[in-house]
Protein backbone atom coordinates (compact mmCIF):
# COMPACT_ATOMS: atom_id res chain seq x y z
CA UNK A 1 0.00 0.00 0.00
CA UNK A 2 2.73 2.38 1.21
CA UNK A 3 4.61 1.61 -1.78
CA UNK A 4 2.11 3.15 -4.36
CA UNK A 5 1.54 5.98 -2.06
CA UNK A 6 5.11 6.99 -2.37
CA UNK A 7 5.64 6.56 -5.93
CA UNK A 8 2.87 8.88 -6.42
CA UNK A 9 4.33 11.39 -4.44
CA UNK A 10 7.78 11.12 -6.24
CA UNK A 11 6.08 11.25 -9.50
CA UNK A 12 4.77 14.39 -8.49
CA UNK A 13 7.58 15.79 -6.72
CA UNK A 14 10.25 14.58 -10.12
CA UNK A 15 7.31 17.06 -12.30
CA UNK A 16 7.91 20.11 -10.33
CA UNK A 17 12.03 19.24 -10.68
CA UNK A 18 11.13 18.51 -14.55
CA UNK A 19 9.49 21.86 -14.58
CA UNK A 20 12.46 23.71 -12.85
CA UNK A 21 10.33 24.79 -10.32
CA UNK A 22 11.93 25.04 -6.77
CA UNK A 23 11.22 23.01 -4.17
CA UNK A 24 11.38 23.49 -0.34
CA UNK A 25 9.27 21.54 2.33
CA UNK A 26 8.01 22.66 6.44
CA UNK A 27 8.07 20.30 9.13
CA UNK A 28 7.16 20.42 13.00
CA UNK A 29 9.45 17.44 13.39
CA UNK A 30 6.83 15.77 15.81
CA UNK A 31 5.61 12.11 15.17
CA UNK A 32 3.36 13.00 12.59
CA UNK A 33 5.90 14.42 10.54
CA UNK A 34 8.10 11.21 10.33
CA UNK A 35 6.13 9.66 7.53
CA UNK A 36 6.45 12.59 5.39
CA UNK A 37 10.09 13.10 6.19
CA UNK A 38 11.32 9.34 5.52
CA UNK A 39 9.66 9.69 1.88
CA UNK A 40 11.54 13.22 1.37
CA UNK A 41 14.40 11.00 2.06
CA UNK A 42 13.67 8.55 -0.37
CA UNK A 43 13.24 11.05 -3.08
CA UNK A 44 15.64 13.98 -2.98
CA UNK A 45 17.51 14.73 0.30
CA UNK A 46 18.82 17.95 -1.28
CA UNK A 47 15.00 19.59 -0.66
CA UNK A 48 15.54 21.88 1.91
CA UNK A 49 13.10 21.61 4.81
CA UNK A 50 12.23 24.50 7.33
CA UNK A 51 11.72 23.58 10.79
CA UNK A 52 10.40 27.54 12.70
CA UNK A 53 12.57 27.61 15.96
CA UNK A 54 10.42 29.33 17.69
CA UNK A 55 12.52 29.32 21.14
CA UNK A 56 9.70 27.52 22.77
CA UNK A 57 10.33 24.13 21.52
CA UNK A 58 10.26 21.25 24.22
CA UNK A 59 13.81 20.29 24.40
CA UNK A 60 12.92 16.92 23.37
CA UNK A 61 11.56 18.16 19.90
CA UNK A 62 14.86 19.72 19.58
CA UNK A 63 16.67 16.27 20.08
CA UNK A 64 14.25 14.49 17.83
CA UNK A 65 14.82 16.89 15.03
CA UNK A 66 18.41 16.27 15.54
CA UNK A 67 18.15 12.73 15.67
CA UNK A 68 16.14 12.31 12.06
CA UNK A 69 18.29 14.70 10.38
CA UNK A 70 20.73 12.32 10.89
CA UNK A 71 19.02 9.27 10.37
CA UNK A 72 17.49 10.51 7.34
CA UNK A 73 20.61 12.31 6.26
CA UNK A 74 17.94 15.77 5.58
CA UNK A 75 18.87 19.04 4.48
CA UNK A 76 17.45 21.06 7.55
CA UNK A 77 17.44 24.72 8.19
CA UNK A 78 16.69 26.68 10.99
CA UNK A 79 14.29 29.46 10.48
CA UNK A 80 14.46 31.82 13.36
CA UNK A 81 12.38 34.78 14.42
CA UNK A 82 12.73 38.00 13.44
CA UNK A 83 11.80 40.00 16.66
CA UNK A 84 13.47 38.98 19.94
CA UNK A 85 11.84 37.91 22.83
CA UNK A 86 11.92 40.61 25.25
CA UNK A 87 10.34 42.54 22.27
CA UNK A 88 7.46 40.11 22.28
CA UNK A 89 5.26 41.63 25.22
CA UNK A 90 2.27 43.38 25.35
CA UNK A 91 1.65 46.65 27.19
CA UNK A 92 2.03 44.97 30.65
CA UNK A 93 4.84 43.24 29.53
CA UNK A 94 3.31 40.10 29.54
CA UNK A 95 4.75 37.52 26.79
CA UNK A 96 2.54 37.41 23.75
CA UNK A 97 1.73 33.84 23.74
CA UNK A 98 -0.11 34.56 27.12
CA UNK A 99 -1.85 37.65 26.38
CA UNK A 100 -1.93 37.54 22.50
CA UNK A 101 -1.29 34.19 20.77
CA UNK A 102 -2.42 34.66 17.36
CA UNK A 103 0.16 37.84 17.07
CA UNK A 104 2.67 35.46 19.19
CA UNK A 105 2.10 32.34 16.15
CA UNK A 106 2.81 35.35 13.67
CA UNK A 107 6.03 36.65 14.73
CA UNK A 108 7.50 33.50 15.50
CA UNK A 109 6.19 31.04 12.59
CA UNK A 110 3.91 33.41 10.15
CA UNK A 111 6.52 36.17 9.70
CA UNK A 112 9.97 33.96 9.41
CA UNK A 113 8.54 31.41 6.47
CA UNK A 114 7.26 34.61 4.75
CA UNK A 115 10.84 35.83 3.90
CA UNK A 116 11.55 32.86 2.14
CA UNK A 117 8.76 32.02 0.21
CA UNK A 118 9.19 33.87 -2.78
CA UNK A 119 12.43 32.36 -2.85
CA UNK A 120 10.06 28.76 -3.98
CA UNK A 121 7.47 27.79 -6.28
CA UNK A 122 6.31 24.96 -4.57
CA UNK A 123 5.83 24.17 -1.21
CA UNK A 124 5.35 20.59 0.24
CA UNK A 125 3.76 20.32 3.49
CA UNK A 126 2.31 17.46 6.10
CA UNK A 127 -0.92 18.51 7.28
CA UNK A 128 -3.91 15.81 6.88
CA UNK A 129 -7.60 16.68 6.10
CA UNK A 130 -8.58 14.59 9.77
CA UNK A 131 -6.25 17.30 11.58
CA UNK A 132 -8.69 20.24 12.23
CA UNK A 133 -12.10 21.67 10.22
CA UNK A 134 -9.88 24.29 8.55
CA UNK A 135 -7.48 20.97 6.92
CA UNK A 136 -10.78 19.46 5.85
CA UNK A 137 -11.33 22.06 3.33
CA UNK A 138 -7.90 22.12 2.11
CA UNK A 139 -7.01 19.95 -1.67
CA UNK A 140 -3.87 18.18 -2.50
CA UNK A 141 -2.30 20.91 -4.41
CA UNK A 142 -3.28 24.57 -3.89
CA UNK A 143 -1.80 27.77 -5.75
CA UNK A 144 -1.71 31.34 -3.81
CA UNK A 145 0.52 33.84 -4.93
CA UNK A 146 2.12 32.22 -7.36
CA UNK A 147 3.14 29.32 -4.33
CA UNK A 148 2.14 26.01 -5.14
CA UNK A 149 1.27 23.78 -1.94
CA UNK A 150 1.57 20.40 -2.09
CA UNK A 151 0.45 18.05 0.45
CA UNK A 152 0.94 14.69 -0.46
CA UNK A 153 -0.72 13.13 2.56
CA UNK A 154 -4.10 14.86 2.98
CA UNK A 155 -5.92 12.24 2.90
CA UNK A 156 -3.86 10.00 5.52
CA UNK A 157 -5.54 9.48 8.45
CA UNK A 158 -3.60 9.19 12.10
CA UNK A 159 -3.92 5.34 11.92
CA UNK A 160 -2.38 5.34 8.32
CA UNK A 161 0.48 7.74 8.92
CA UNK A 162 1.09 5.04 12.54
CA UNK A 163 0.80 1.81 10.14
CA UNK A 164 3.42 3.94 7.90
CA UNK A 165 5.90 4.10 11.14
CA UNK A 166 5.23 0.22 11.89
CA UNK A 167 5.89 -0.61 8.73
CA UNK A 168 9.54 0.75 8.43
CA UNK A 169 10.14 0.92 12.05
CA UNK A 170 10.64 4.50 12.61
CA UNK A 171 10.72 6.08 15.52
CA UNK A 172 8.29 8.54 17.68
CA UNK A 173 8.87 11.49 19.55
CA UNK A 174 10.40 10.87 22.95
CA UNK A 175 6.97 12.77 24.14
CA UNK A 176 4.60 10.92 22.89
CA UNK A 177 5.08 7.81 25.89
CA UNK A 178 4.27 10.67 28.46
CA UNK A 179 1.19 11.69 26.40
CA UNK A 180 1.72 13.98 24.19
CA UNK A 181 0.48 13.93 20.75
CA UNK A 182 0.21 16.98 18.84
CA UNK A 183 3.40 19.10 19.85
CA UNK A 184 3.80 22.56 19.25
CA UNK A 185 5.47 25.20 21.30
CA UNK A 186 5.78 24.49 25.15
CA UNK A 187 4.02 27.00 26.73
CA UNK A 188 0.90 26.33 24.19
CA UNK A 189 1.10 22.17 24.26
CA UNK A 190 -0.80 19.84 26.74
CA UNK A 191 -1.06 16.23 26.99
CA UNK A 192 -3.98 14.22 26.00
CA UNK A 193 -6.84 13.71 28.03
CA UNK A 194 -9.86 11.25 27.06
CA UNK A 195 -12.23 12.69 24.81
CA UNK A 196 -10.19 15.24 22.41
CA UNK A 197 -8.37 14.64 19.05
CA UNK A 198 -4.83 15.42 18.90
CA UNK A 199 -4.97 18.93 17.74
CA UNK A 200 -6.95 19.47 20.82
CA UNK A 201 -3.58 19.31 22.39
CA UNK A 202 -2.85 23.13 21.73
CA UNK A 203 -3.71 26.05 22.92
CA UNK A 204 -5.56 24.74 25.54
CA UNK A 205 -9.10 26.80 26.80
CA UNK A 206 -8.79 28.39 22.90
CA UNK A 207 -10.90 28.60 19.92
CA UNK A 208 -7.64 28.13 18.09
CA UNK A 209 -6.21 25.09 16.34
CA UNK A 210 -4.22 26.86 13.76
CA UNK A 211 -0.69 28.57 13.85
CA UNK A 212 -1.69 30.80 10.56
CA UNK A 213 0.51 28.94 8.63
CA UNK A 214 -2.59 26.85 6.73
Amino acid sequence: MFEEKIQLIKIQTQSYKENSLKIFATSSFQTNSVALLHIISQIDKEIPIYFLNTGYHFPETLFFKSELTKQFSLNVIDLFPQVSKIQQRDSHGKLMFASDPDYCCYLNKVQPLEQIKSEYDVWISGIRSDQSEVRKKKSVEESEDGLISYHPILDWTSKMVYQYLNHYELPRHPLEEKGYFSIGCQPCTQKYFDGFSDRMGRWKGLNKTECGLH
